[in-house]
């Protein structure tokens, strides 16, 4: 592969990556976190049902960034955010009641850069107050939560993008080759061991959110067809079982498999009720 195929394969895989901002209140982050992603090569931004569209304040802040800001996706739900995407890490500043996969800010970023040449990830970042809901922390595959002082915790969104941001652009760094790496800094020096985070042939391929919704949905309605949840109370079955699958991660093949087991309990189920 030619030097110029290499570094706009480089190119393609940052732009894979997708910043998802949840319920944003202050159009002021939404610039200040544009500014954020372009500084280390991400331009992927979608705003989840922003309280407040960007205007002047936003692109003040975005400084340089105003075309990451002004190409930023509008939509209405999480889920339409991460429909397509294989992999989708959300970002969490507490400890929930019921634990869910984790990961440490640089496994997020290799995971990410390791991905992100299968299908398009997404880093979900929540409400500026309170982050994201349960319900929204479960569409996730990980968790990420940033180590900050235990004192004094509290980062802002923008800097959330930032730190994790980096993580990501370092690992897509040391994913290069030599000469990818020069064009991309500069220079040939880095603090660091170069690995590479590229995925082998060998490596599974996982569903997209929308494909593993639809599991999840198939799940429930078998369970209710053999009477193990209720129609209208399947309290913490279904999100114990999200937790479970999620931390399993079965990729596309496996999906299938396990839908085709439920179609043939609901078959059975169905004969047994006639």
């Amino acid at each position: 592969m030619s030097d110029i195929k290499k570094s706009k394969v480089a190119v393609n895989l940052l732009g894979k990556v997708r910043i998802v901002l949840v319920n944003t209140s202050d159009c002021r982050n939404m610039g200040s976190a544009a500014r954020a992603m372009k500084t280390m090569g991400l331009s992927n931004l979608v705003l989840v049902d922003p309280i407040e569209m960007p205007n002047g304040q936003a692109q003040a802040l975005a400084a340089g960034a105003t075309d990451v800001l002004a190409n930023a996706k509008v939509v209405s739900s999480l889920s339409e955010a991460i429909a397509d995407c294989g992999l989708v890490v959300g970002t969490s500043a507490r400890s929930r009641t019921l634990p869910w996969p984790m990961l440490e800010p640089r496994a997020c970023g290799e995971k990410i850069v390791s991905e992100a040449s299968q299908y398009p990830v997404a880093l979900v970042f929540g409400r500026e107050s309170s982050g994201l809901t349960n319900d929204e922390l479960q569409q996730c595959h990980f968790h990420v939560q940033i180590p900050a002082n235990p004192d004094y915790s509290s980062l802002n969104l923008a800097m959330a993008v930032q730190t994790l941001s980096y993580e990501v652009r370092t690992s897509y760094l040391l994913s290069m080759d030599d000469a990818q790496y020069e064009r991309s800094t500069g220079n040939g020096h880095f603090i660091g061991k170069k690995t590479s985070c590229a995925k082998s042939e060998d490596d599974e391929l996982y569903p997209i959110s929308a494909e593993t919704e639809r599991f999840y949905q198939h799940f429930e309605n078998a369970l209710k067809t053999t009477g193990f949840i209720g129609d209208k109370h399947p309290g913490l079955v279904m999100t114990k079982l999200r937790r479970l699958y999620n931390r399993a991660r079965p990729d596309v093949k496996e999906i299938k498999m396990m839908r085709g087991i439920l179609a043939s309990i609901e078959r059975a189920s169905t004969k047994t009720q006639r």
